[in-house]
């Protein structure tokens, strides 16, 4: 019986991985969610469960709900902004290419602005397209509660995307001549790349240099990253152009180690945001040098 539990529940763990990484916003803790998943699962009710996914994928949800409430002071505490953890698509496990799947870190940094419960609905409709009256009961709210709250997140997850996104071909291009620019110490040719509204946020956890607030506008955005290049303390890196996160990401190498992942977005008006992480406890999801083929 538990053999069959245990097939049962890692046919779906993929999917709960991702599940859960879509709210809480990092892998540790959407693994320690599927954990907390498979303890309920083992201790169910078979007779009670009409489809095995829907039911797992509530239950996960419910619990990074929990988990993300959870995650509030530990936020507040925390030094600059908060960005959510990058996981590559390649290599394994096999986990990564689900928890990357469509959810692009601008779509994350968007998540991150809707209040828990909307974030919640919003993964197991939007994402996962369950039925609202299962929604409604796995949170304990009315269903005309659940599809307003659907709404609210559908609409503020619309308004915040781009108006035009470019490409996949031509926003690899835009990501790599932004880094030629940087690299080059290009002012001018960096901040002609740059929207009028663009936005640039780092995370470095206070472990890592990173500006601690938004920066906001090309000539700001442009000076604080040619000045951060600059900086004795910046190392030599290595920059290889990965997927991760489902997109085309800048990853600078220190040594064999991620010191730097970095996200290029645009629309018609050019790069409309840019965010970096460099914050050493979030870059495990992301390969060594040396795992690179």
């Amino acid at each position: 019986m538990y053999d069959e539990l245990a097939r049962e529940f890692n046919e779906h763990r993929a999917v709960l991985v991702g599940a859960a990484y879509r709210v809480v916003g990092t892998v540790a803790d959407a693994e320690d969610v599927v954990q907390e998943a498979w303890l309920r699962w083992a201790a169910a009710d078979r007779g009670e469960i009409r489809d095995v996914r829907a039911y797992l994928i509530t239950i996960t949800t419910r619990l990074a709900l929990n988990r993300l409430r959870q995650q509030k002071t530990r936020r507040e505490s925390y030094v600059g902004p908060w960005l959510p953890e990058p996981v590559a698509s390649d290599p394994d496990p096999a986990e990564a290419a689900e928890v990357a799947d469509s959810v692009s870190m601008a779509m994350l940094v968007v998540l991150e602005t809707l209040s828990p419960l909307e974030r919640a609905v919003f993964v197991m409709r939007d994402v996962f397209d369950l039925p609202f009256g299962e929604i409604a009961t796995a949170l304990d709210r009315s269903e005309a509660a659940v599809r307003q709250l659907a709404h609210r997140a559908r609409s503020h997850v619309h308004a915040r995307q781009p108006r035009q996104p470019g490409e996949p071909g031509q926003q690899a291009e835009l990501t790599m001549r932004f880094l030629q620019a940087a690299g080059d110490g290009d002012l001018d040719g960096l901040m002609s790349m740059l929207a009028p509204d663009v936005v640039l946020v780092s995370d470095g956890g206070g472990k890592r240099r990173a500006a601690l607030r938004p920066l906001h506008g090309p000539d700001n955005v442009a000076r604080w990253l040619l000045g951060i290049l600059a900086r004795t303390d910046t190392p030599e890196l290595e920059i290889r152009l990965l997927v991760v996160n489902g997109e085309r990401a800048l990853v600078g190498y220190d040594g064999d180690e991620p010191d730097i992942v970095g996200f290029v977005e645009s629309d018609e008006t050019g790069i409309t945001e840019v965010y970096l992480v460099r914050n050493p406890d979030k870059l495990g999801a992301v390969p060594r040098l040396s795992e690179l083929s």
